[in-house]
């Protein structure tokens, strides 16, 4: 009796370090790290960090598409033209990986979709097949590697000013 409470008990350590451990592993984010600023007018810039699995012979890949905000019914919608970058290799499934893409528009008019956010598609791929993947959509807080303007700047979303 005594033994099969010790086994528990191991058993339950055991799992409480994993769980923690998993826990403190980063996480696939996505932000808005450049929104209409001078040194880029009428684009928004999203950012992706993506961390490895550290499986031999995984890739890492992420897709950013660009959604605007229907004032009519609130609902997002992907932009058709101009807002999906296709898939891009990331590197190697080891480490966290950052990457990021900017996308440019012409000035809105008035009364034209002005609030954008990014929907950013994470793979992880073995031998050309999708193993895991997942998607985020755009939130603040996150610090970039590179990239942001001005310096720092995160947002979940991105208003584009009418001329």
């Amino acid at each position: 009796m005594a033994r099969a409470a010790a086994v528990c008990a191991l058993l339950a350590v055991v799992l409480l370090v994993s769980e923690g451990s998993a826990a403190e592993r980063p996480q696939p984010w996505a932000t808005v790290n450049v929104c209409d600023t001078a040194k880029h007018p009428n684009a928004i810039g999203i950012r992706a960090s993506m961390p490895g699995r550290g499986r031999k012979g995984e890739r890492m890949f992420v897709r950013f598409r660009v959604q605007w905000r229907d004032p009519a019914d609130g609902l997002w919608h992907n932009l058709v033209e101009g807002g999906d970058s296709g898939f891009v290799r990331v590197g190697r499934s080891s480490g966290v990986r950052e990457t990021g893409r900017i996308f440019r528009y012409e000035e809105p008019q008035a009364g034209s979709p002005q609030l954008l956010r990014g929907i950013v598609r994470f793979e992880w791929r073995r031998r050309g097949r999708v193993v895991k993947g997942l998607s985020r959509r755009t939130r603040a807080g996150h610090r970039s590697a590179a990239g942001s303007d001005p310096k720092g700047y995160s947002a979940a979303t991105c208003r584009l000013r009418a001329g």
